[in-house]
């Protein structure tokens, strides 16, 4: 029982909010932005089951993939907003809300990305698969031989 309460007090919401803040921001214009998307919906998901966040309704998206309109979920936590895409319980329980607000907006913050995916990473337990073997490859030079060597 120890061991819940010291993780709560090791990861408070405020913390946990601003890294989310700040790997949601760079995951949308990162090159490769699949692990700090997972990220995100970990750290979500681990949040809104502890009580630490809490849907709050459903937003039409700015920017539909492949059709018409698209709804998102809005989820609060702490003094931050965050969308995540909605499940089918989602879309039957929660309320829509219509359109996104513009002048709702999430406090500025200051954390480096690094120390944000840190903290997320310790918080779920989350690893980056692509990064995690400790010996990168090297670039060789091509050797080039004469023709009929």
């Amino acid at each position: 029982m120890q061991s819940t309460q010291d993780d709560e007090h090791a990861f408070p919401v405020d913390l946990l909010s601003k890294a989310l803040f700040i790997v949601n921001r760079h995951a949308k214009t990162a090159p490769d932005s699949k692990y700090l998307y997972a990220l995100k919906h970990a750290a979500i998901k681990k949040m809104l089951a502890e009580g630490k966040a809490k849907k709050i309704g459903l937003h039409f998206s700015r920017n539909p993939k492949f059709s018409q309109q698209q709804l998102d979920v809005l989820i609060s936590c702490g003094n931050y907003y965050f969308h995540i895409p909605p499940t089918k319980d989602d879309i039957h329980r929660l309320k829509n809300l219509g359109k996104l607000d513009d002048s709702i907006r999430n406090p500025k913050t200051v954390l480096s990305l690094k120390e944000a995916k840190r903290i997320l990473q310790r918080y779920t337990g989350l690893k980056n698969k692509k990064h995690s073997s400790p010996f990168q490859r090297r670039y060789t030079k091509p050797v080039f031989k004469r023709l009929g060597e």
